[in-house]
């Protein structure tokens, strides 16, 4: 207990270690599906799959994927949004024994050619409005199908009829070229081929189910290599820290792009292994999101802080309904009190702070749902996973509330990376992934992220970790957004500069936040230079992209 300080703080209902049945990732659908067949699995835009049709059109995709030519460790990109063709067509892969490359449908050409080069991706499916991009790189490339799908092809009647005259106003109409013989249409693909159930051989702890790409902030995006056993152990830690869901009554909602490693886990897979309703929404957009809660009434809603503050921002919050929600981890920056206070007021539900990287299949830590937390922390580590702060020049564990690297070891860490051994081994070392993260364990066993090491600040001699000047400007009334970084200064070497969002009807001067900053920080740590903006460049999944910014 002194060496896992954290274990003393566990929920009584929350296990330090789980059994992991030794399972491929589609048998947690076959699962859902022989024990709750009609129950609905899917819901997008109004239309509704049970678990019965939506296994039965995994059978379907897995067939067609044969029929391309499809084989065991063969990789297949899904290039799609959250709508149901990007679920058939996950589960639809692995059924046939092939590996899933989750692709962000933003990517430009250049980013797409070069992961379809790197994982030697033949067979793809994308979305219609993306196929531009996918036909530019066609002869770089090695692809040789092209399955191409429309949001309209999953929609309800009359929605799937004013898809197409809704689109063409909104921009150029995208042609497909459906009558070259690699390029086909989903749903006929779909429908001409067999729902004869399909399993294939499957080593869960050596088989890889998915090719997750990183996001590529240092040098080339790098594939971590996800094995089945890898999702299913991360699904079930995450399944054991939401105790309280009940098989067969969960809804998530699925704001969060199942093409992300976040997504995929916590919005997928474990709503799948909880048997319960996956509510896809294709983007974030704050109005249609709040309709989908007011309707629908999710439990379960992972996310960003941005998805949060963009929600409790906006000024039609207040006609709708939003108190179904009862357990939220957000992740990927870092959680304003102000923020987990007003929505838990708002929802009455609970919103905790979680950590994680693609490199552990998703998360590796959270703050119980219902037990202590700790503002500013990223919580406690999940079943079965240890973590611990080194220095990063010796390697050597530091002591408590001291600074270093988080490493974590556990059943969620990925093999490597896709053909990359030298950085596999960078960061791969005596059973622990060293995260490239600094931050520091508290004495009760709770971890706290200081910044990435690439992001610190060097000023005058002096470190300076971009999220905690962040965390200050969040404390200011009239900002709504904030962003750090380091910018070169002839003297300083490096000066501190941050780039705001203000509130709808706030105002704030340079000034006013030198003064603010100035009683919470050390000088050295207060920007010298401010930028207002009316947005900040973001991922998918509402993480600020530092490195646009720069």
């Amino acid at each position: 207990m002194t060496e896992h300080p954290w274990l003393s703080y566990y929920p009584e209902e929350i296990k330090e270690s789980l059994d992991y049945p030794n399972i491929p990732v589609f048998e947690l659908l076959k699962r859902a599906a022989k024990e709750a067949p009609k129950k609905e699995a899917l819901y997008f835009l109004g239309k509704r799959l049970t678990y019965e049709e939506t296994l039965k059109a995994a059978y379907q995709a897995a067939n067609a994927f044969k029929k391309l030519g499809v084989e065991k460790g063969d990789r297949v990109s899904l290039m799609l949004p959250n709508c149901p063709q990007m679920v058939i067509c996950y589960y639809g892969v692995l059924l046939a024994g092939g590996i899933a490359v989750m692709t962000n449908p933003l990517y430009v050409e250049r980013e797409l050619e070069h992961q379809l080069n790197d994982a030697e991706v033949k067979t793809i499916v994308c979305l219609d409005l993306v196929y531009p991009k996918v036909k530019k790189v066609i002869e770089t490339t090695q692809l040789e199908n092209i399955i191409a799908t429309s949001i309209k092809d999953y929609l309800p009647f009359p929605k799937n009829l004013l898809y197409p005259i809704v689109q063409k106003r909104k921009g150029p109409y995208v042609k497909i070229d459906y009558y070259k013989e690699n390029v086909l249409s989903f749903p006929k693909w779909l429908k001409a081929s067999s729902s004869t159930p399909v399993t294939p051989e499957i080593d869960p702890k050596t088989d890889l189910a998915v090719i997750q790409y990183t996001g590529g902030t240092t040098g080339t995006p790098k594939g971590s290599m996800l094995t089945h056993a890898n999702l299913i152990a991360n699904a079930l830690q995450c399944k054991s820290w939401f105790y309280k869901g009940e098989e067969g009554k969960e809804k998530t909602l699925a704001a969060v792009p199942l093409f992300h490693v976040y997504g995929m886990t916590v919005c997928l897979n474990l709503t799948v292994s909880l048997i319960g309703t996956i509510l896809l929404v294709p983007k974030f957009d704050v109005e249609q999101l709040l309709k989908v809660i007011d309707k629908e009434k999710p439990t379960i809603f992972p996310g960003a802080p941005t998805m949060y503050i963009g929600l409790l921002s906006d000024p039609k919050l207040k006609n709708y309904d939003i108190r179904s929600v009862e357990a939220c981890v957000s992740g990927s920056a870092p959680l304003p009190l102000e923020v987990q206070q007003q929505f838990e007021s708002i929802t009455g539900g609970r919103l905790v702070e979680g950590y994680g990287l693609t490199e552990v299949s998703s998360v590796s830590h959270a703050n119980p749902i219902w037990g202590q937390r700790v503002h500013g922390s990223i919580g406690i580590p999940f079943p079965d996973t240890i973590s611990k702060i080194v220095n990063p020049e010796t390697g050597e564990e530091v002591g408590v509330g001291e600074v270093g690297e988080l490493l974590i070891s556990g059943p969620q860490v990925m093999q490597g990376y896709w053909r990359k051994p030298e950085e596999t081994e960078q960061v791969l070392k005596d059973g622990w992934l060293f995260t490239g993260d600094m931050g520091y364990m508290d004495e009760n066993g709770y971890f706290y992220i200081v910044d990435r090491m690439k992001d610190m600040i060097i000023a005058g001699g002096f470190n300076i970790f971009p999220r905690e000047v962040e965390e200050v400007l969040y404390e200011h009334p009239s900002v709504k957004e904030a962003a750090v970084i380091g910018v070169s200064d002839e003297y300083r070497g490096e000066t501190v500069k941050a780039f705001i969002v203000k509130k709808e009807g706030k105002e704030v001067t340079d000034e006013e936040l030198d003064a603010f900053c100035r009683t919470k920080l050390a000088a050295y740590k207060v920007p010298k230079l401010y930028e207002y903006r009316d947005e900040m460049p973001k991922t998918m999944i509402g993480k600020i992209l530092k490195r646009e910014l720069k």
